[in-house]
């Protein structure tokens, strides 16, 4: 191969490398400039034995990141779970816990089949709770597709 060949071939590959850097380099300013100061977590739960162990997790949750401010948590209950926020039934520590949440910011949705089968409305829960009309599992899969992190405690 020529002299000539040869620094063609340099320079081809010195412009190819250089255009690969500065495109990671840009691509990494991009997701750093854009990304989120907020985490963002999806509690699921169902069953009525893991309701405290779940609020207690949310709450060690809240405490951990440094407050509301840091961590965007939701909170998606059906299933037998449900009936520990019905409103006349809820222990306090269950109702002062959802008051907390709610005061904080956390989403707290009832599954709307869970609702339907269980015979209530959003009246009969504790303040604060929305419907998932599609179902509780649809909506999990929604925050899951919006970054949401997963947690089945």
């Amino acid at each position: 191969m020529s002299n000539n060949r040869r620094g063609l071939l340099r320079a081809a590959l010195a412009s190819v490398s250089a255009a690969l850097a500065l495109g990671a380099t840009q691509a990494r300013a991009e997701t750093q400039s854009t990304a989120p100061d907020k985490r963002k977590v999806v509690y699921h739960l169902a069953d009525l034995d893991k309701v405290a162990f779940v609020l207690g997790n949310i709450q060690n949750h809240f405490d951990g990141m440094g407050g509301p401010d840091k961590v965007t948590i939701a909170l998606v209950v059906h299933g037998p779970a449900l009936k520990a926020f019905h409103a006349t039934s809820a222990n306090p520590d269950v109702t002062q816990r959802v008051a907390r949440f709610a005061r904080a910011g956390a989403q707290l949705t009832a599954c709307g089949n869970t609702m339907k089968a269980q015979e209530i409305t959003l009246k009969d829960l504790l303040p604060g709770f929305v419907a998932a009309d599609e179902g509780g599992v649809v909506r999990i899969a929604e925050l899951q597709s919006q970054g949401y992190v997963y947690l089945r405690p």
